[in-house]
């Protein structure tokens, strides 16, 4: 099989896609779930990382990356990335800052798209002149992230992707500047309020949304100078919230709820949420009403298309990810059934 791989690689893993709907799934280096090749039309290994000496790639479980990259051969068109960054993961302001650095990191990304018969990289950095997550950040992180951008490009080709994770609010990156190096922007449309509070991945804004919404993240980007055919939106297949209430516990154990528990529906915001018997917020996750309406959202404003974090957390029936490409390629009139405000 991964002969076969190799073999398909040249012919077409490794060629830059035209401008068909894009259903991206990130898969981790930790999991041992090994996808379905034909769910989704691009797969993000996550992860790899800057290495200790500014100049070059690692890779976790470089062996099971081997294995990704060989599911080519059950889905010939399928492309496959290897992401680089997460969050927590560092180095990327020292091996930025400097050329040389920067010209020994992109030859390692294409040592690596050629040894493991890639598609491409995806880049993670969380985030340019942020140091949120303990990393090191400097205030010419934003600068220095196009020109890391130009020496991929110039060292990947043209006929190998380069994409790139952003957050929310589109802070931190000059896309205007990155797009003419850029395939694909695949847009964190998670983690995007204190879930403690509210839904953390709301569509629309509503008295369940916190801080950033899916919709006002793409409309963010948009205003960024990202266009709409490079635009990924991102889905999450994860809850979050009060997971340490014994009723939470319960649903997320057995997917029932005790008495006095409501499991949610806002209409405005397009999610499902929980509350107890008080009605206080306690858990927002997704389900298949929800992921259904994200994927309208983006067939009805012409984006490239969703991509989601992560593979393994679907359920074993792959509810999740089977909604999602059926909604965004294989039939994108579907729609979910509606139910009730809460039940």
């Amino acid at each position: 099989m991964l002969l076969l791989a190799v073999l398909l690689c040249g012919v077409a893993g490794c060629l830059a896609q035209g401008n068909k709907t894009v259903v991206g799934a990130y898969v981790a280096a930790w999991s041992d779930v090994v996808p379905d090749p034909n769910v989704m039309t691009h797969l993000n290994y996550a992860f790899g990382g800057v290495n200790e000496t500014f100049d070059g790639v690692t890779i976790n479980e470089p062996e099971r990356l081997r294995m990704i990259a060989g599911l080519r051969a059950q889905n010939p068109e399928l492309k496959i990335l290897l992401s680089i960054g997460g969050w927590k993961s560092g180095r990327f302001s020292e091996m930025a800052a400097s050329e040389a650095y920067r010209e020994a990191f992109a030859r390692d990304c294409r040592r690596v798209v050629d040894e493991y018969c890639l598609d491409g990289i995806d880049m993670d950095w969380e985030y340019p002149t942020s140091s949120m997550a303990g990393i090191s950040s400097s205030p010419d992180d934003t600068q220095n992230f196009t020109l890391l951008m130009m020496a991929l490009r110039r060292e990947l080709g043209e006929g190998t992707l380069l994409t790139m994770a952003t957050v929310c609010d589109a802070k931190y990156i000059d896309f205007k500047a990155c797009m003419p190096y850029v395939d694909l922007v695949n847009v964190m449309a998670y983690d995007m309020s204190d879930p403690l509070k509210a839904h953390h991945a709301a569509l629309h804004p509503s008295p369940v949304a916190g801080d950033c919404t899916s919709e006002q993240a793409v409309e963010a980007h948009l205003k960024a100078g990202v266009p709409k055919e490079k635009l990924v939106m991102g889905i999450p297949f994860y809850g979050k919230g009060h997971a340490e209430d014994p009723g939470i516990r319960q649903f997320l154990e057995t997917g029932d709820l005790p008495e006095g528990y409501q499991d949610c529906w806002s209409e405005e915001g397009q999610v499902p949420y929980i509350v107890n018997e008080k009605g206080e917020y306690l858990w927002g996750y997704e389900n298949v009403r929800s992921l259904t309406a994200k994927c309208r959202y983006i067939n009805d404003n012409g984006l490239r298309g969703g991509m989601y974090w992560e593979y393994s957390i679907d359920n074993a029936q792959g509810d999740n990810r089977h909604t999602i490409y059926r909604a965004l390629v294989s039939d994108p009139v579907f729609t979910s059934a509606s139910s009730g405000e809460c039940r």
